[in-house]
């Protein structure tokens, strides 16, 4: 079953909490003309967990797989934005995709070489984005990952007729992030900026659960957004 979006063209179901909780983080925002183009989001190294045989499920609820109750361990995390063009207009039609380490810092890709992995964690998670160029994933907060010195997600963005495009989301205020060789590399603090977002407490959430805005903004115009 799928998480229920308000997203055109989507039909995922889940539980009624969690559509409640997450239909206050998809508030549409008019759409503006920009007169110069916008910071482009800092592209980053896909990294070398990208599954190689994706899970039999790849919805946008990471937390649940297919029909099962127990969810993954974690600090559950809306994760939502939009992928925009360098003017700011939403691309529809772009498939996001996001990979992390679960609770026990283990990546999807790598569990046969980790027997103590989190087994109710996806992993991996798809979403296609309608005409406002939204997304959204539940998830959990990212942790630490042996050999890495930052928590952070990996993102992957497909458009017809471009490039693949990757970066990695890190977490705003972590104090390891500037000591992470991958983080530093990105360039300098504005591009830095660009994948670093607040994983904010959600208001009256009795669980504890976060919320994270990241926009995507790639580095041409689609001027029929095709």
């Amino acid at each position: 079953m799928k998480l229920q979006t308000p997203f055109e063209g989507l039909t995922i179901n889940r539980r009624h909490l969690i559509t409640r909780l997450a239909s206050g983080l998809f508030l549409c925002s008019a759409q503006v003309s920009f007169a110069e183009e916008l910071t482009r989001t800092a592209f980053s190294t896909e990294g070398p967990f990208y599954p190689k045989h994706l899970p039999l499920d790849t919805d946008n609820d990471l937390l649940i797989i297919n029909d099962t109750i127990t969810p993954a361990v974690g600090q559950v995390t809306h994760l939502s934005g939009r992928i925009l063009d360098a003017k700011g207009t939403p691309i529809r039609n772009a498939t996001v995709e996001i990979w992390q380490v679960d609770g026990k810092a283990v990546y999807y890709q790598d569990r046969a070489n980790h027997p103590e992995h989190d087994p109710n964690y996806q992993g991996f998670g798809r979403f296609h984005t309608g005409s406002t160029g939204e997304y959204y994933f539940r998830t959990v907060k990212p942790v630490l990952y042996p050999g890495r010195q930052a928590p952070h997600i990996h993102f992957k963005v497909k458009v017809k007729g471009r490039e693949t495009w990757t970066t990695q989301l890190f977490v705003k205020g972590y104090l390891g992030n500037m000591k992470d060789g991958i983080y530093r590399d990105l360039g300098d603090a504005k591009a830095r900026a660009t994948v670093t977002v607040d994983f904010a407490p959600i208001k009256k959430s009795r669980i504890g659960e976060l919320a994270a805005k990241f926009d995507i903004v790639l580095g041409y115009t689609t001027p029929d957004n095709d």
